[in-house]
């Protein structure tokens, strides 16, 4: 498999499976990190769990009800905060880079989409 780099408005993500160690790429237009191949698998682990979580709170809440919601490994806590279909995205990295980063609600569904096209080969 090639190296793979996925954007849209405001995310793009990435694997390159020849990387010595970090073969994942996260980020926006104006900021990057590299993850190792674990860190990816998890950041797309969590996100998706906390899709999940956000789509079936959309039965339990108002329509102009907000939400927050956390979910958290050795490696990553992230959070969604927003409406059911439509919420901003946060990430920590926990493995000693101090690395913390963001995305808007408009990229997350785009960027949920490309975790799951990411490795198909």
């Amino acid at each position: 498999m090639e190296r793979v780099i996925k954007s849209g408005i405001g995310w793009r993500i990435g694997w390159n499976p020849d990387a010595p160690e970090f073969k994942g790429l996260i980020g926006t237009e104006d900021w990057a990190i590299e993850l190792t191949e674990a860190e990816l698998n998890e950041f797309c682990r969590l996100l998706h769990q906390l899709a999940d979580t956000m789509k079936h709170l959309a039965t339990e809440l108002m329509a102009e009800e907000k939400i927050a919601c956390e979910a958290e490994s050795n490696l990553l806590w992230m959070e969604v905060e927003g409406y059911p279909h439509a919420y901003n995205l946060r990430f920590i990295l926990n493995t000693g880079r101090g690395t913390e980063g963001a995305w808007a609600a408009a990229a997350v569904t785009e960027l949920l989409q490309a975790t799951r096209m990411l490795k198909v080969f």
